[in-house]
């Protein structure tokens, strides 16, 4: 699953993605400075494998990881090639969801592309391109709809109105992502792959000296008014400081916090938040030798949790051993848990819960 990382030129996109990853991407003071995108794995934060490998004296935690990919920056005009934006909005195809860095900080010491500090107008900018570049897929899509129509072929009649419906809405500047249809109708553009109907997290990234009264920021509000219009989430943070707090170690990072009056990240929120946008949970399993996180859908199944082990586990699924995490911790040892009756044994229907600490029981 993979975040890309996009907004304007000199936004702070690759400051950021230096802070996630610390693979020190290039940042420069001048549009362009990425071209290919970089491309990085994280880990996701989770406090409950800590505990975990606590409880259990772990020799190995390995935590729930995601992909953010630092897409160049996008100028107006990019989906008729400005700014080698074609390139861009490729790269951009090949996400899963978009976190969209937008600039809510003064500074003339970094150039501004558009000239001037307006988080709203650099949304739509970027915005606007994304939609005119669907609208051009879609467009293609009704020249080849259109001519199965004339058979008179039903479905594509059907879908040919859909196309007309969706267009009307995406040239009203709208993103795809906000056109009502039902699951049938979804289920048959989903090959189409609309740049718009990917979910977005904003990034509002300020400065150090905004941080202290950044709940109620003029211009981290007005991203927050824009993504309360679509259901999207917010994430206000300094991606210069964060930068700096994923170089220390623990103890300075906790101190450096302290100064800044920030009890957690927000790197740690946004990944979190970015885990979540794409519809991920963590099933866990612990013991001595490892405490581990693995990532699955929501909505998935034991069998195919088990799968995420190993293909085996799958196959020969018996039943699955199942505990809450907040159980475990309540009561303080999987013996007690047990005593108390709350580890279940549960069948091949069971959909399995974020945080479930689970044991497999197959036979192959």
């Amino acid at each position: 699953m993979k975040i890309g990382i996009v907004g304007l030129p000199n936004v702070g996109k690759s400051t950021l993605f230096n802070a996630i990853t610390k693979a020190g991407a290039e940042s420069a003071n001048y549009p362009f400075c990425t071209i290919e995108p970089n491309v990085g794995m994280v880990c996701v934060p989770d406090k409950r494998i800590e505990e975990l490998g606590k409880m259990y004296e772990t020799q190995k935690t390995t935590y729930a990881t995601i992909e953010f990919v630092d897409i160049a920056g996008l100028v107006k005009g990019a989906s008729k090639g400005e700014g080698l934006g074609n390139k861009f909005l490729s790269h951009i195809r090949e996400t899963d969801a978009i976190a969209h860095v937008v600039r809510c900080f003064e500074d003339d010491n970094i150039v501004h592309v558009n000239g001037k500090i307006d988080p709203i107008g650099d949304i739509e900018t970027i915005s606007l391109e994304l939609v005119f570049a669907d609208i051009e897929t879609l467009e293609k899509r009704m020249d080849r709809v259109g001519k199965m129509t004339k058979s008179g072929d039903k479905k594509a009649i059907a879908e040919m109105e859909l196309l007309r419906r969706l267009k009307t809405h995406l040239e009203d500047g709208k993103p795809v992502r906000t056109f009502e249809m039902t699951d049938d109708e979804r289920e048959t553009l989903k090959d189409a792959f609309f740049l718009t109907d990917k979910k977005v997290i904003y990034v509002a990234n300020v400065n150090e000296s905004q941080l202290p009264t950044i709940d109620t920021d003029p211009y981290v509000q007005k991203v927050r008014d824009y993504a309360k219009a679509e259901g999207a989430e917010v994430i206000a943070l300094c991606a210069k400081l964060e930068e700096e707090l994923s170089e220390l170690d623990d103890e300075d990072k906790e101190m450096m916090m302290q100064d800044y009056g920030i009890d957690e990240s927000g790197l740690d929120k946004l990944i979190k938040a970015s885990y979540s946008l794409l519809g991920l949970i963590s099933f866990l399993t612990s013991g001595k030798d490892e405490c581990r996180a693995w990532t699955i859908k929501k909505g998935t199944k034991a069998p195919q949790a088990a799968g995420k082990i190993h293909t085996d586990f799958e196959r020969g699924f018996i039943k699955a051993e199942v505990v809450s995490y907040d159980d475990l911790m309540k009561y303080g040892s999987y013996n007690a848990t047990r005593e108390k009756g709350l580890v279940r044994l549960e069948g091949k229907d069971y959909v399995v819960k974020d945080g479930d600490i689970i044991l497999f029981r197959f036979n192959v």
